[in-house]
């Protein structure tokens, strides 16, 4: 095994899921308010790449910190831990990292959440011309047709490839 695997398979089996939960809301954030990694790092005083390992949940935000980031986004701190799925908020925690896996055993992120790819060029375009549409009920008849087309591409997914 290459040093650089060995490397990757300690960063899984020591990622907690509510580490990289908040570390995903971080990005999810930073892409809706435009803001690249080295901004977000400038405005912090770090470096980009202490930015990924944070968003990537390699590296726990400090309570302090993760104060800091919630203020210069302008959300409650809990925006960080909204929307996380019973299998990480359920997960017992405990040790310096959380959750930590047994030996031997992978750290197997919720699929849902993976798959999701919330912080996306895509998704971000996606929510910012959704929350443009002013209309109730219109909002509501946009969201389920794409419900409908996302059901429609996972029975038929030929129709997704372009």
């Amino acid at each position: 095994m290459t040093k650089e695997h060995e490397q990757e398979k300690q960063d899984t089996l020591q990622t907690s899921p509510i580490d990289k939960h908040v570390g995903m809301r971080i990005r999810l954030r930073r892409n809706l308010c435009g803001m690249s990694q080295e901004a977000l790092g400038r405005k912090l005083g770090l470096t980009f790449q202490q930015v990924q390992k944070y968003e990537r949940g390699l590296n726990r935000v400090s309570a302090s910190r993760l104060y800091e980031i919630a203020r210069l986004f302008d959300v409650p701190i809990s925006y960080f831990f909204d929307d996380m799925p019973p299998s990480v908020s359920l997960a017992p925690v405990s040790g310096p990292r959380g959750r930590m896996a047994a030996v031997g055993e992978a750290f197997t992120p919720d699929l849902e959440i993976e798959r999701l790819d919330l912080g996306g060029r895509e998704s971000v375009e996606l929510l910012r011309a959704y929350s443009g549409i002013s209309g109730t009920a219109v909002r509501r008849r946009v969201l389920d047709l794409v419900k409908s087309l996302g059901e429609l591409g996972a029975r038929s997914p030929q129709l997704g490839a372009a």
